[in-house]
């Protein structure tokens, strides 16, 4: 059997090796801790199964082990037998047809992470979408530098980085929890769902965020651009609103994690996120995600005698978005308790905001609850139930009263190893009050989604 050398600093990838054993510097080690050598990194979450249910990235003890790369992947491949309705809109068969939906599998979805380990406690990652809902081509969704230590000498600076975590650049913003448990393009594997919440809090943005961690405390605050790009570009007043300032958004947390037993953890925290001014309708809270929604192409109407959109157009299928694109003042609590094999996680949201052609706010309100129990000593099998319902009142003349949808779900998973995961989802989505010139009056869509998914 051949043995490799690897110098110290090198970077080690592995693609199907078939080594009984490694040598590294001097001395002998098995293949397998060669891996989990390559698979460590400081204050990072997995990919795979062992980064579920993690939120904020740990502040973990993880030796420094030099410069490392290290490479993973997400990638979804689904089938969906889903059918539509909306037979009490007015116009059914002309302005507001839907999509003709049939059963079949949607293009598969990729993901590619780099996580760097440029010194001791100092981390990069940088997030590229292969293929996604409304990008087939590969782009860049962002990237940050995450400090857990910083390269000052002194027992003041080593103190205060044990419970201090520092973050910046262009990533996801913690706002909520919710956002650690949604499908993010190829990466589906942290939901046991197939779609995270209809109106879906999610977005990148460029500023930085500093944690403070002690006894299962945790705080957080953030200040961000508000928008998925950076802007240096003059705007112009309107007559609806002449208000032509820029202003950065604060996202605030607080909340309680700790393990309480063996058996029981328990999650609180509450989340706040405000803009008073974007210059023009830069503000993306509630329509961030460049990836696209995992229900393909339902509830989407397409007017009678006009080309079919292409599928990347309608990449948010059976989310809501509340339209607060000029301001938002944003609320959102949530709370997670796991108890042996069973979780709880639940969201209630508060949401106000407005258009650049508004004149006065709207309010949003949100509720999710999720119930999920994990069978086996390794939580190899799941099944969960989900339900979710929001209420408010949408841009539009059209619109004078609140309108509701409705959500509810039950899924069933089998975790093949821990970077393998098979799923399937039952799905019932209505939507009620919408005014009857509306495409979604009386709409309905409903069915079974099954996943096959990879990460690593």
């Amino acid at each position: 059997m051949k043995r490799v050398q690897l110098s110290s600093g090198s970077i080690l990838l592995t693609a199907g090796l078939m080594l009984s054993n490694v040598t590294i510097g001097q001395g002998n080690s098995t293949i397998r801790e060669v891996l989990n050598n390559y698979d460590s990194m400081q204050n990072f979450r997995y990919y795979d199964q062992r980064g579920i249910n993690v939120f904020e990235t740990p502040k973990d003890n993880v030796t420094f082990q030099g410069f490392k790369v290290r490479f993973g992947a997400g990638f979804t491949q689904q089938f969906q037998s889903l059918k539509h309705e909306n037979k009490l809109a007015a116009g059914y068969q002309s302005t507001n047809k839907l999509f003709a939906l049939q059963s079949g599998f949607m293009t598969a979805q990729a993901n590619l992470y780099t996580d760097v380990q440029l010194a001791d406690g100092i981390r990069l990652n940088l997030t590229t979408y292969l293929s996604a809902r409304h990008h087939n081509e590969a782009w860049v969704k962002g990237g940050f530098i995450q400090f857990d230590k910083l390269p000052f000498k002194g027992q003041f600076w080593d103190d205060l980085m044990k419970i201090t975590t520092i973050k910046v650049g262009h990533f996801e913003v913690n706002y909520g929890d919710g956002h650690f448990r949604r499908p993010d393009g190829g990466h589906t594997l942290y939901t046991p769902f197939m779609e995270q919440n209809i109106m879906d809090a999610f977005a990148t943005e460029i500023g930085g965020e500093v944690y403070l961690r002690k006894n299962g405390l945790i705080g957080m605050i953030g200040v961000t651009n508000g928008m998925i790009k950076g802007h240096v570009d003059s705007t112009y007043p309107t007559t609806a609103d002449p208000n032509i300032k820029r202003n950065p958004s604060l996202i605030l947390k607080g909340g309680f994690d700790k393990q309480l037993n063996d058996d029981l953890r328990l999650r609180m925290t509450g989340s706040f996120y405000t803009n008073s001014s974007s210059a023009g309708s830069g503000l993306t809270l509630y329509s961030g995600d460049r990836t696209g929604s995992n229900y393909q192409n339902v509830m989407e109407k397409v007017p009678y005698g006009t080309a079919v959109p292409a599928y990347t157009a309608m990449y948010t299928s059976g989310r809501f978005n509340p339209g607060f694109s000029k301001t938002v003042n944003a609320l959102m609590f949530n709370v997670f308790m796991k108890y042996g094999g069973f979780e709880l996680f639940g969201t209630l949201e508060n949401a106000r905001g407005r258009s650049k052609t508004e004149t006065a706010d709207r309010k949003f309100n949100q509720m999710v609850i999720e119930g999920v129990y994990r069978l086996g000593a390794e939580e190899k099998l799941f099944i969960g139930a989900k339900y979710n319902t929001v209420k408010g009142r949408p841009a539009g003349a059209t619109f004078t009263g609140d309108i509701t949808i409705n959500r509810t779900a039950l899924a069933a998973g089998w975790f093949v190893t821990r970077n393998v995961l098979a799923k399937l989802e039952l799905v019932n989505q209505k939507y009620v009050d919408f005014p009857t010139s509306d495409h979604r009056a009386g709409g309905r869509f409903n069915g079974l989604v099954v996943e096959a998914v990879v990460g690593f």
